[in-house]
């Protein structure tokens, strides 16, 4: 084994080099040429294992994002013979496959509005239909929400942590791309807004022969049916885009079928019925608590003192997605990787007791949202965990005057 390993060892560094060496500004063609042999055998696990490797031993995220398009053209080769990962209708990867297609078309219907609006801007009726094609597209973001919320933390508990980092930098790429395109279109800047709706097709390009190439083949080979199946059961909770999954690959079935094969009883909760938690100033059954949790009218998110997040409240209107794939997740992998370093600064500061809070607010389309942290602490003053609380405080910025009769 100790030969094989070494072997394998040595082809990853002979990858992490041609990544250092695209990062020193050496030539594809010269990189594609001299490693050719190598390139020709390499799997797509094996490059996302190299991302993955770099990062750990301190190659920055966002350089081997920069590098992301370029290290792809020395691969390209290679890459193209991979196979689809397709699976049958309703499985998350088909799901992803099919919202790929979808995005296709409509980025070739932008491309093609975009070029008419800039000849004709004074047709009311071309800008019409560019901002409702536009407004379809931004779709899109249940296509990166699912991924972020529900296959990156699955491939992350394999230890496949550096592609995903890299590909939700991506994301985060396009989404900046789209927030400009919108700011040209209501500026009337349609000639600008063709470029930016250029640079979004070849970015999205770029993007979905990364994951189909990549991502997809990879995320098929680590991840169990049993995985599959719970991701499947929280896709629904945010939902998709433009395209409505299949019903051939049940995962009810196929996690019936796999409890039936398996010699092992199925594994049920234990019962809360007639439990009671002594709180400091009262005594509430779970199911209290968790009622009460549920009808806040803010979104909570608990992080515990090893920044593994632990719960979020299941609220009937949520600010950000969430489901279940989250739970025992690093919540720095929960953040996109231009916010981690933000995040780190918070929870260091609030397990040194230097701060008391961190207040944030942002604009979500016409919505202000507040975001609070605070630490918490035990009667001993050790640090427990930090909880996060988002609320949507534009109705409360609109309020004038008294209101103090019931007004229904």
């Amino acid at each position: 084994m100790s030969g094989i390993d070494t072997k394998a060892d040595k082809k990853q560094e002979q990858l992490k080099q041609i990544i250092r060496d695209l990062q020193a500004g050496v030539a594809v063609k010269k990189l594609k040429k001299q490693y050719a042999e190598l390139i020709r055998k390499t799997a797509p696990e094996e490059i996302a294992a190299m991302e993955t490797a770099l990062i750990k031993e301190g190659f920055p995220a966002e350089e081997i994002q920069r590098l992301c398009d370029v290290h792809a053209a020395v691969f390209d080769d290679a890459l193209q013979k991979v196979k689809k990962a397709s699976k049958i209708p309703g499985h998350p990867i088909h799901t992803y496959l099919e919202e790929n297609r979808a995005a296709e078309e409509r980025i070739g219907k932008l491309l093609k509005l975009a070029k008419k609006l800039r000849h004709s801007a004074d047709q009311p009726e071309r800008v019409q239909r560019f901002v409702s094609a536009f407004e379809d597209f931004t779709a899109l973001e249940k296509h990166f929400q699912r991924k972020e919320n529900q296959l990156f933390p699955a491939l992350e508990k394999k230890q496949f942590t550096g592609p995903t980092q890299v590909m939700w930098g991506k994301h985060d790429e396009i989404r900046e791309m789209l927030k400009e395109a919108r700011e040209r279109l209501t500026a009337g800047d349609f000639k600008q807004l063709e470029k930016l709706v250029k640079s979004i097709s070849g970015a999205l390009n770029k993007l979905i022969f990364l994951e189909e190439k990549i991502l997809y083949p990879t995320a098929r080979k680590k991840l169990t049916e049993a995985e599959w199946v719970i991701m499947k059961r929280g896709e629904a909770e945010i939902g998709y885009a433009w395209v409505t999954p299949g019903s051939v690959w049940d995962s009810e079935l196929v996690a019936n079928r796999q409890a039936d094969q398996s010699s092992q009883p199925p594994q049920t909760a234990p019962s809360a019925e007639g439990q009671v938690l002594d709180l400091s100033t009262g005594r509430l059954t779970p199911e209290q608590v968790n009622l009460m949790l549920k009808r806040l009218p803010v979104d909570l998110t608990f992080v515990d003192e090893l920044d593994q997040v632990r719960y979020y409240s299941d609220t009937p209107e949520r600010i950000f997605p969430r489901s279940p794939g989250i739970i025992g997740r690093a919540v720095q992998n929960c953040h996109p990787p231009k916010s981690v370093k933000i995040v780190e600064k918070i929870l260091k500061s609030f397990r040194d007791n230097r701060q008391s809070s961190a207040d944030f607010w942002i604009k979500m389309d016409e919505r202000l949202i507040y975001i609070r942290y605070f630490p918490m602490v035990d009667e001993a003053g050790n640090y427990k965990g930090t909880l996060e609380v988002s609320q949507d405080v534009t109705p409360i910025r609109k309020l004038k005057g008294e209101r103090r009769l019931l007004d229904w």
